[in-house]
Parts: C-alpha cells; structure tokens; sequence
C-alpha cells in the first residue's frame, strides 16, 4: 500500500532565491537556484550579464555639499570641488559613450581602437584647462571682493544697506563738511529749503538740473532772474519746485547780495554765528539728533529781519548740518573724526577766518576820531 504521494517543500528554496538588499538601495542579487539545467535560467543570464555590465559603469560622483563660509580657503575649495565634479561628469559621458560604441562596434565584429578616444581625451584636458583658467580668475575677483568686505565703514545709523547710493555718497563726500565758499553755501541753503516738498535722494538726482536753472546759484545772477518768467507754468523751475519755494529762492538771492555787501562775505556773516568754528554734537543714537536747535532758531530770525524766506529753524538747522557748522555724524560713523581733522587742516591753512569783516556805514567815514 503505497502512502500519499509526498509534497516538495518549497521553504528552503524560497529563502535562497529571496532578494537581499544592498548598501546602495532595492538593487536585488541574483541567486542560482538549485536547479541548474533549467534553460530559461540560461536565457535569462546573458541580459543579466548586460545588466551587470551596465551596472558597472562608472557613475556620477554625487554633488558633495560644500559648506558657505566667508574664508577667502574655503572659497577657492568650493571652486575645486565644482570644477572636480564638471570634469568628472564629462570624463563619465565621454567614458559611457565610448563603452556604447565599443559594444555596439564589438557586436557587428569590429572594434573601436585607441587612437580617437586619445583625441577625446586630450580635448576634454584642454576644455578642464581652460575651465581651471576661467574659475581661477572668478576665485581671485571674488576673494577680493570678499577681502575687501570683511570689514565695512560704519556709517551714521540712517545710512543703510538700502539707501540710495547717490545719497550714500553725499554722506561720505560732503554732509558735515565745513563750506566756505558763498556760491555752495547759497545752493546748500536753497536744496535745504526744497526739503519741504523733495527728499534728499531726489534732489540729489536733479541737482545739475537746480543747478543749470538757478545759473550755478551765483546769488547775483539769481537776483537779476526774471521771477514772471521762472514761475510761469511749464518752465523749468516750476517743473522741480513750486512757485512759492522758486520765488524764495530769487528773493533770497537778492537778500545775499546785501549781506555780501555789508559783511564782505555770506561765509563770515554765517560763522560768526558759531564762533567760526563747528560744534561737535558727539551724538552716540540717531533719536538724539534734534530737528533744530536754540541756534538754529537765532538765526533764523535774523535771516526773516534780512528779508530771507523758507528759512524756518528746521531748514537752518539742516543747512547747518549740510554745511558743516555742525558735525552731527554720530560718533560711531567713520566720518566723524574725518570731519573734525577737516575743520583742524583748515584752520591750519587759513580757510576759517577768526574775526568777522563788517562795512563801516557811510555815516562814520565822516566823523573825525
């Protein structure tokens, strides 16, 4: 009496055959099964043998991570790394079309042989040269500039990243500069007056255009202009300020003449006021920088007795502040002390003079001393 007819376990064979992950990801390896005479496990061998073959060309280094630091080193690493990786993703594309070409020649019966690889290869040398040439001139530019950044001027706190570069620049070339000459303080005066309806960094912009317009603010060609002419409706004047502040400036013009007469000079009439030398605010935060000033109101009012207009206490105090009659950089700003060795070299070379000049009215040229 035969038994039942016996079932093959399938356990064993199952846990040989079962896929096996790899340190590179769901790449499964092939395991022979026991049975070796099976013919489509023979079929199946030479497209795994392809497979494998594949596999085994030379892939693409990953992109390593380079990590941004502001060392001049550690960007001229990061340059290496990028040119390591461009020549290495096209000495791989030149080595994988070349292993195409080989198997495919090889399988037709010819063979592709060393002569034209030699070529790629030199080309390639001489595009990774040139590469080298290209990225070692941007790695020396850049760590200049990084050089040259590592350590900015510190400016006052309203002067930022942000601001207007041509405002910028005022800051740095002439706010807080002691002015001596008439001509730039009458322009400095008038662009302090167009404050009201302008911003620095648009006057700034249009300054040749005040400047062609109000013929150099010469005060004495100011005051010969024709004020119909200058206000009338699509003149040039009336294009950048109003006709009010257009007036002020003709009438002012008019009103420096005579100071110029009586004092010799507007410089020694507006310094006098300060003793002709700057007051230094050593201010440490921008909220304690005032909008005027005791001094500022003194002489404003005597500007309105004069006849001047639009010379309210806040205009002369920024005019006192564009002028240099008062160094209000705060102690922080590098200009500070750049401005107060200004005043001192001047002083050394005569350009503050210390006494004030007044004409003798006619009257007293007559009396007998």
């Amino acid at each position: 009496m035969s038994g039942p007819p016996r079932i093959r376990s399938m356990n064993v064979a199952d846990s040989d055959s079962r896929p096996v992950l790899g340190p590179t990801g769901n790449k499964a390896r092939t395991v022979e099964t026991r049975k070796s005479g099976v013919k489509p496990l023979k079929k199946l061998e030479k497209p795994h043998q392809e497979a494998e073959s594949k596999d085994k060309r030379v892939p693409l280094s990953p992109p390593q991570c380079v990590t941004t630091v502001p060392s001049v080193l550690r960007q001229q690493d990061r340059h290496q790394a990028i040119l390591t990786l461009s020549m290495n993703a096209s000495c791989s594309s030149d080595a994988s079309s070349d292993s195409f070409n080989s198997r495919a020649s090889s399988a037709r019966g010819t063979r592709q042989r060393g002569p034209n690889l030699r070529r790629k290869s030199s080309s390639t040398v001489k595009r990774a040269e040139k590469a080298v040439e290209k990225v070692g001139a941007e790695s020396v530019v850049a760590a200049t500039n990084t050089v040259g950044c590592l350590e900015p001027k510190k400016r006052c706190a309203w002067v930022t990243s942000n601001t207007d570069p041509c405002y910028a620049a005022f800051h740095d070339e002439e706010w807080g500069v002691p002015v001596h000459d008439d001509k730039k303080l009458f322009e400095l005066l008038c662009l302090s007056g167009a404050l009201a309806e302008l911003t620095w960094p648009t006057i700034l912009k249009k300054r040749h255009l005040f400047r062609e317009t109000f013929l150099d603010f010469d005060p004495n060609a100011v005051s010969k202009l024709n004020e119909k002419k200058m206000v009338a409706p699509g003149s040039a004047a009336t294009s950048l300020l109003s006709e009010p502040k257009v007036r002020a400036i003709i009438e002012n013009g008019r009103q420096m003449c005579k100071v110029i007469d009586e004092f010799g000079s507007f410089n020694v009439y507006v310094w006098n006021f300060v003793n002709h030398k700057p007051t230094i605010s050593q201010f440490r935060y921008p909220r304690q920088v005032p909008d005027k000033t005791s001094k500022a109101e003194v002489i404003s009012k005597d500007l309105v007795k004069r006849g001047f207009r639009s010379v309210g206490p806040t205009v002369i105090y920024t005019f006192m502040q564009v002028a240099g009659l008062t160094n209000d950089h705060l102690v922080s700003c590098f200009r500070f002390p750049e401005c107060i060795e200004t005043t001192e070299k001047g002083e050394r070379d005569g350009d503050i003079k210390p006494t004030i000049i007044e004409k003798i009215p006619e009257a007293l040229k007559n009396l007998e001393l």
